[in-house]
């Protein structure tokens, strides 16, 4: 595989710097270009984040004194180093969408982590392995940009990232319904329990905007390309409650689903470790060797144990039983920052440029 050179845009955040440790050492990527808002302009990475460096290892030494440039404003210097860039911007969704625009407009490849163009019906929201066939869709999106490189992808909601993926292979056993409760980690915030201590020991019943995202983001991943757009698919209905939890990293969910008719547990579990898609296939960088793990254990998953399985790449599932009212139940969890967010836009980018769109 070529190698490609990549910016990072929005490198101060979480995020960002969750993606400057990911390409660190990437055998395809190498990173040339760094870029936050305007007050960052000028400095070198080390200064523009200085007490925000938020991730468990140190900041890359070959990054540290990258000069910043601004994201908005630098947009032409930026393109010219770039093949593609990932973007992490913390902005409004209305200036998202214009700058996610404008570099595709640039003919610079935008591979997002931000929801601001999730559900503009040309731009792919892809897990890879599950609807990579959704990137063809670019094919339209370019042809109403009136580019010939650029477009915009994105990855879905990091809470979407541990109960789709137990789903998905069961779709085909017409799956009616799903109840889906998630419990989230307070990295998904872009917190940490430093810069968050009212979290410490408490429970917050409310992530704004992120119910609605785990209804309707599911039905997009799981739609059809028709007429140039990605139609959503009208089943399961769903419905979820999200909680903020007191856990650094690793999104936990509790999901219950029926199915129209009755299916053996013994299936559930085989399609669940069998499970592969394109991005095993392609076997990319990213892509955990088995992308399902099932444990048997009445006490597993746990975030502990299993948020870093695979890289933190990985889903991890457990107490899968009858219920009483759905057919189901059952608990997943997965790494919110990597597998959810930085990971996963990654991984992405790799499906992307082993299908030639980049």
């Amino acid at each position: 595989m070529k190698q490609y050179n990549v910016g990072i845009v929005g490198a101060t955040g979480m995020v960002g710097q969750r993606f400057a440790i990911l390409l660190e050492n990437h055998p395809w990527f190498r990173v040339t270009a760094l870029a936050a808002s305007s007050r960052s302009k000028g400095k070198t990475y080390r200064e523009a984040v200085g007490s925000r460096w938020a991730m468990p290892t140190p900041m890359p030494e070959k990054m540290a004194d990258m000069v910043i440039y601004d994201a908005t404003g630098d947009i032409d210097e930026i393109v010219k180093q770039v093949d593609f860039v990932f973007c992490a911007v913390d902005m409004p969704k209305d200036e998202i969408k214009k700058l996610e625009e404008a570099y595709a407009k640039k003919e610079c490849p935008v591979v997002s982590n931000n929801s601001a163009h999730r559900f503009t019906p040309d731009v792919p929201m892809v897990i890879p392995e599950i609807n990579a066939d959704h990137i063809q869709v670019i094919n339209d999106q370019r042809k109403r940009l009136g580019t010939k490189r650029g477009f915009v992808a994105v990855k879905s909601n990091c809470s979407l990232q541990s109960y789709v993926p137990a789903i998905h292979p069961l779709m085909d056993l017409g799956v009616t319904k799903v109840l889906c409760c998630t419990y989230q980690a307070i990295s998904g915030a872009g917190k940490t329990f430093e810069t968050w201590p009212e979290m410490v020991d408490n429970v917050i019943p409310y992530i704004g905007g992120e119910e609605e995202k785990s209804e309707k983001e599911p039905l997009k991943i799981w739609g059809k390309i028709e007429n140039g757009e990605i139609k959503p698919a009208s089943a399961p209905l769903f419905t979820a409650q999200c909680i903020r939890v007191p856990v650094s990293d690793g999104h936990t969910a509790a999901v219950y689903a029926s199915f129209d008719k009755k299916i053996p547990m013994e299936e559930i579990i085989k399609r669940w470790e069998t499970y592969k898609g394109r991005a095993q296939e392609l076997e990319l960088p990213s892509a955990p060797k088995q992308f399902l793990h099932y444990f048997t254990e009445d006490n597993r998953p746990q975030i502990k144990s299993e948020r870093n399985l695979e890289n933190g790449m990985a889903v991890s599932i457990g107490r899968l039983r009858p219920d009483s009212i759905f057919d189901i139940k059952f608990v997943c969890m997965s790494h919110n920052t990597l597998r959810g967010a930085a990971g996963g836009a990654v991984l992405l980018a790799e499906l992307l440029c082993a299908e030639n769109y980049i």
